[in-house]
């Protein structure tokens, strides 16, 4: 018997209630300590605005630059290349962060948190973002 398909909400459901989420206040004191902080949003929303120290590694190639995939030239992003590392990742609204910090705790990653609500509660909070330039 299989299982019933899941929706991309219940996916995100699903990942939430199996990580941590941390609000934007402790994100900021994380980073200060000295955690690596991925946006895992696309490149063009990226340049539009991002948490600063961020270094912008998409949802879609995450799990390949953790293992320096021949699709990435056999390069593994330096933010992952320590599992113990601890690592923040956020998105706009925190569903693909939740995905991304589940899949990376699966590969063995120890130490990783999403921003509760994404770049968008980083906002609401009144709390600036780099741009590209």
């Amino acid at each position: 018997m299989t299982a019933s398909p899941l929706s991309a909400q219940e996916l995100v459901a699903a990942a939430r209630g199996a990580i941590e989420e941390i609000p934007a206040a402790e994100l900021a004191r994380r980073v200060a300590a000295g955690a690596a902080l991925i946006d895992v949003r696309e490149p063009a929303e990226f340049a539009e605005g991002h948490i600063a120290g961020a270094t912008n590694i998409p949802r879609g190639v995450l799990e390949f630059q953790v293992e320096a995939h021949p699709a990435l030239a056999c390069t593994t992003a330096p933010e992952l290349a320590l599992r113990e590392r601890p690592l923040l990742i956020y998105c706009r609204t925190g569903g693909r962060a939740a995905l991304a910090v589940e899949s990376l705790k699966r590969m063995g990653f120890s130490a990783v948190a999403s921003l509760a609500g994404g770049i968008l509660a980083w906002q609401a909070e009144g709390r600036a973002l780099a741009q590209e330039g």
